[in-house]
Order: structure tokens, then sequence, then C-alpha cells
């Protein structure tokens, strides 16, 4: 999470609080804002960004998954039956 993501959810977190507490403002809006800077920084959360370009990356690999898995497939159909092996020997007695 960035600081201007943090900056725009204190401002969404100040306009919602009461009349009330607007006295309280700075105090609270520095509180608020370090709670989620030390949320963001513990969890090492992804931008969202991030996350698109990885769930990109994801998406490509398994189309290439199946892809391979098909083509697997298609050179094992290729293959002559294996023959079973041999049953093994028992020792002379």
């Amino acid at each position: 999470m960035d600081s201007a993501q943090i900056e725009d959810l204190a401002r969404r977190f100040m306009a919602g609080l009461p009349a009330a507490f607007h006295d309280m403002r700075a105090e609270l809006e520095a509180n608020f804002r370090a709670a989620l800077q030390g949320a963001a920084s513990r969890y090492d959360l992804a931008t969202r960004s991030e996350f698109d370009v990885q769930a990109k990356v994801l998406e490509r690999t398994r189309e290439r998954m199946a892809a391979l898995e098909a083509r697997l497939a298609a050179l094992e159909a290729r293959l002559p039956p294996a023959a079973s092996p041999p049953a093994p020997s028992s020792p002379a007695t």
C-alpha cells in the first residue's frame, strides 16, 4: 500500500467521522495514518498493479501448461504400448 492510498483512506475515514470528533481531527488522522502504515508494512501487501501483473503471468502459465499437457498426451498416444515386464524368475532350489 503506497502513501497515496494511505492518504486517501485517512481522508475518507476523517470525512466519515461525526462532527463531535472534528475537534480532534489532526490527532485522529495522524493515529489512523500510522496504524494503516504499520498494518501495510506488517502484511507486505502488493499494489493493485503488481497483483494484476501476477494474475496475467499466472493466466499465461496455465495456458502454457494446458498446451504442454495436450502435446504430451498426443506424443504418448503415438507410442507403442509398453510390453509387460518379464516375470521374475524363481531361485533354483
